[in-house]
């Protein structure tokens, strides 16, 4: 009888071991990094600045686009980024301390003109900050079909900017209690 006793645990540890097994060598997918939108995340370990969420929104000849990304600055000081393109003079954009810059949501797009790269393909960008080397990616380029990037695509009267940072939120006052 302790036999049976002894081989039933055995089978049963054995099914555990085979039913569970397998999260012990499968990758966990959801510990996978990656960016969940259209644009690329851009981080340089020896640079200030990380560069999220980075794509282009272009005409349909690909000669104009917009840069749309969020540059976000961790650090107690400003720090500026420049950001390169083939053919085309260097972007250059400064983040104040501890604040993100959002081209495309709370700043105007960086117009890039003479881009030469069509929406569907890819453009290879360098960003820089900082005393780094930088990183070199490709970022995609778009067009403004989506309803959501429509209002983003380049047009005549959009004018090449300067982005601002993100206004933070302000504390303000309780309103007084009303009799």
């Amino acid at each position: 009888m302790k036999s049976r006793l002894v081989a039933s645990a055995a089978l049963s540890a054995l099914v555990l071991l085979g039913a569970t097994g397998c999260t012990f060598i499968t990758p966990q997918s959801t510990k996978t990094e990656y960016a969940a939108s259209d644009g690329v995340n851009v981080s340089d370990a020896d640079g200030p600045i990380d560069v999220r969420n980075a794509l282009v929104v272009a005409t349909e000849d690909g000669s104009v686009g917009n840069l749309i990304a969020a540059f976000v600055n961790p650090t107690d000081e400003k720090a500026t980024l420049t950001i390169t393109v083939a053919g085309v003079d260097p972007l250059v954009v400064t983040v104040p301390a501890g604040d993100t810059v959002s081209l495309g949501a709370g700043a105007e797009p960086l117009r890039i003109v003479g881009l030469d790269t069509k929406p569907g393909a890819t453009v290879e960008m360098h960003f820089q900050s900082g005393d780094s080397t930088g990183v070199k990616t490709e970022v995609p380029v778009l067009d403004g079909t989506l309803p959501y990037y429509s209002d983003l695509a380049p047009s005549e009267k959009t004018a090449p900017s300067t982005p601002t940072p993100t206004p933070k939120p302000t504390d303000t006052a309780a309103p007084a209690p009303s009799n």
